[in-house]
């Protein structure tokens, strides 16, 4: 008996202790799984934990990694070597009857050589160096751009989840507001005050907004997981807002106020081009520098001993040698080098053509983007009266209902309107809002944050 309640205690101690540790553990896990956003705080993640940037800066990192490496060149070259020759059997010169030994016949001869060698004029070297310098500048420019796209995408993902709230809110709004009525409209068929077709429409406008509001959770969670990919968020991570479109009438007006006709000087596309085409022009320098002479500078030393008849080395006798070569190389003919000037002329007027069609572009998407910003500020203030007139609307069509001076289709009609003109102001606000993050894109703006 005693064994029995010694062995309940235990496993309810055990009990207790698992509940407390799943507990602990439950609301551990609901704190790490919350993660509570604003607009700057969603890009300040995106920026810091996303591959594509990291990769952009990697890109930069190699690319000064070779601009080092093409300075390099200029430094002097040191190098050490030895031979050890073994003359089985010397050769022999004879000039009429005499015969002459090149050599000792089973002699060794060391030697050991140190050599420095000293570019002294390498033009190619040279445009090489400002190649690699533009090239730095061409890869800092592409991670900008990848930073921009990163930032357009995440803003435009973080209102859309946004507008994916406030839709569900609304929809959320209506539906409660049609099954109070509907109760209200059932309460009064049971006391025989109202008509049975007054309760089924009642029914059946509560019922059709269901529908909508599942799509719309539906919609947040999708919303949810476009950000946490674009943000590097694990899925098991909840994403939490608290904020609404709304919130942005306010700026929407400054903005209004405050843009300028900016040039598309600060795009990146064109900068890319720009570089690029620089990059080209100093390839051709290069390919032109092919022509030009070098001249350079080889100073050696060789300590030898030779024809040694035995394979002791402390017992050879040593001598030293240098000298000092000055070489000059003239470029006369090399078929290739004019080919590679003939090809980079054509790719400058490619490119050229190129960039006229890109900024042909990029000005009407800028255009475009302006003009629907104009086009959706001027919604926002309309929907906004809309909204407060289907209030209105809504509360007239409830008190005319209360007293019998209306119907219960006048009651649906309003409540139908009221949803639809806050689903339309949210959403003239949103076509504002991503309008501007591709305006900005377009113009080059850097991220606040940055």
């Amino acid at each position: 008996m005693r064994k029995v309640l010694l062995k309940g205690k235990k496993m309810t101690t055990l009990l207790v202790a698992a509940l407390a540790f799943g507990t602990a553990s439950a609301q551990t896990q609901g704190e790490r799984e919350t993660l509570t956003l604003t607009l700057d705080r969603a890009l300040e993640i995106a920026l810091s934990d996303n591959p594509t940037i990291r990769v952009a800066e990697d890109d930069i990192a190699l690319k000064k990694v070779a601009d080092t490496e093409a300075w390099q060149n200029l430094l002097p070259e040191v190098s050490l070597g030895g031979t050890w020759q073994h003359t089985i059997s010397a050769a022999q010169m004879k000039l009429d009857t005499m015969t002459f030994k090149m050599g000792r016949d089973n002699s060794n001869t060391v030697a050991g050589v140190l050599t420095v060698s000293l570019p002294i004029f390498a033009p190619t070297v040279y445009g090489m160096m400002a190649m690699t310098k533009t090239d730095i500048q061409l890869a800092v420019e592409k991670s900008r751009a990848s930073k921009q796209d990163l930032v357009n995408q995440v803003t435009k993902a973080y209102y859309q989840l946004m507008l994916a709230q406030d839709s569900y809110s609304v929809l959320q709004e209506s539906y409660k507001v049609a099954e109070e009525n509907f109760n209200v409209v059932d309460a009064k068929f049971k006391q025989g005050v109202v008509s049975e077709f007054d309760k089924i429409s009642a029914e059946v406008q509560m019922r059709s907004v269901k529908p909508s509001v599942i799509s719309a959770s539906n919609a947040v969670n999708l919303a949810k997981l476009q950000l946490k990919v674009l943000m590097g968020v694990t899925a098991d991570v909840d994403l939490r807002i608290e904020d609404n479109l709304a919130n942005y009438e306010a700026s929407l007006f400054v903005n209004e106020l405050t843009d300028l006709q900016e040039g598309l000087y600060n795009n990146t596309a064109l900068r890319q081009l720009d570089l690029n085409k620089t990059l080209l022009e100093k390839g051709l320098k290069v390919s032109k520098l092919a022509f030009a002479p070098t001249l350079g500078a080889q100073f050696s030393y060789q300590y030898q001993s030779l024809y040694n008849p035995t394979w002791n080395l402390f017992n050879y006798n040593w001598a030293g040698s240098s000298q000092l070569v000055f070489s000059l190389s003239i470029p006369l003919y090399k078929a290739s080098n004019f080919t590679q000037i003939k090809s980079a002329r054509i790719q400058l007027r490619q490119l050229n053509q190129t960039r006229i069609d890109t900024e042909r572009k990029l000005s009407m998407q800028a255009t475009s983007y302006r003009d629907n910003m104009q086009a959706s500020s001027e919604q926002v203030v309309s929907n906004r009266e809309n909204v407060v007139q289907a209030r209105k609307a809504v509360e007239i069509a409830t008190k005319r209902y209360d007293v019998g001076a209306g119907t219960v289709l006048e009651l649906n009609t309003s409540q139908v309107s009221l949803t639809q003109a806050e689903l339309t102001y949210n959403q003239s606000i949103y076509d504002y809002l991503t309008a501007k993050a591709d305006l900005d894109q377009v113009l080059g703006r850097n991220y606040a944050g940055e």
